[in-house]
């Protein structure tokens, strides 16, 4: 299955002081922000702005204030455009009753633009690699939730995108079938060429398919940045791992002012203010413990998540 992509743009998608309110709740409070191209996370807790912001994005919604672009596109006047070349998987319900798979997806395909001939054959592509080819002609309301969002996935991608937006696309699905959903999510953007906007309250889910994120709180931008680069070393802190004993190492260690967490096989170590990591080697050789592995703790992306909403 060969996935086209376009020339890369510098900005996968930018908001200019974008206010949104309904009622007297404002969903977006005046937001600034400039996102590179790859695969983008969206967080933040409930009520923050996520949806909002995806449905400005594609054009779906009017703003009060403010203006932006998406793909080089100015999402207040280029609607149209925006669908052809942007890919939505939207978290509610959207499919069709009494209708197969196959013909779901091809509808898709028909709605951005593309002949119905191209749309079909398009869809029987898809499914396939989306893993649901032997359940192409089954009516869509006999799908279980984890072939919903797959077909939901399928849908979205039919018409090759520049873009993909997925909102909570694991919601709801069983363990395997979230493996399966993150595998294809990382394999569109990481080796298909293909950016991914990947909104979810699961952490984990996040850190195994992206690269940048983007925080929301209350409508503003409370973080954002490349993942790695977030997750601040601790300087104190240290993971390790010893060949055997590693119980009788700690209680060592803590007897030398070392504060210490059991993780499974690894212990994370905090040696005292002023010493430096040599303090651990040399109490392995005092104690003839074999270290197999050292580094330095990195926070965990719960840590930054935590951290930046503090800031609300």
């Amino acid at each position: 299955m060969a996935f086209e992509s376009g020339g890369e743009p510098q900005i996968l998608f930018q908001l200019d002081g974008v206010t949104k309110s309904y009622g007297a709740v404002t969903a977006l409070d005046d937001l600034s922000v400039t996102v590179p191209p790859g695969a983008v996370g969206l967080l933040g807790p409930n009520g923050s702005g996520k949806t909002t912001m995806i449905r400005t994005l594609l054009g779906l919604i009017p703003v009060d204030a403010g203006s932006g672009q998406i793909l080089g596109m100015d999402f207040l006047h280029r609607q149209l455009k925006i669908r052809r070349e942007v890919g939505f998987a939207p978290e509610n319900e959207c499919l069709f009753p009494a209708v197969q798979g196959v013909q779901f997806v091809a509808y898709a395909g028909e709605l951005v633009g593309m002949r119905s001939k191209d749309a079909m054959q398009r869809a029987h592509e898809v499914l396939d690699y989306v893993g649901l080819g032997e359940a192409r002609y089954r009516k869509v309301e006999t799908y279980s939730t984890g072939m919903k969002q797959r077909l939901k996935l399928a849908s979205a991608i039919v018409h090759d995108p520049r873009l993909l937006i997925l909102d909570e696309p694991t919601n709801g699905m069983d363990p395997d079938g979230r493996q399966d959903v993150l595998q294809l999510c990382r394999d569109l953007s990481h080796n298909k060429g293909m950016s991914l906007l990947f909104s979810s309250h699961l952490l984990p889910d996040v850190e195994a398919v992206c690269d940048h994120i983007v925080v929301l709180g209350s409508g503003k931008l409370l973080a954002q940045g490349n993942i790695q680069q977030l997750k601040q070393v601790h300087n104190q802190c240290f993971e390790v791992r010893v060949k055997a004993g590693a119980e009788t190492f700690a209680q060592g260690l803590s007897a030398l002012g070392c504060s210490i967490e059991a993780r499974d096989d690894i212990l994370l170590v905090q040696i005292p203010e002023g010493r430096s990591p040599q303090m651990l080697w040399q109490a392995a050789a005092e104690q003839k413990q074999q270290i197999r592995y050292l580094r330095s703790q990195r926070s965990t992306l719960e840590e930054v998540f935590l951290k930046a909403l503090e800031q609300k």
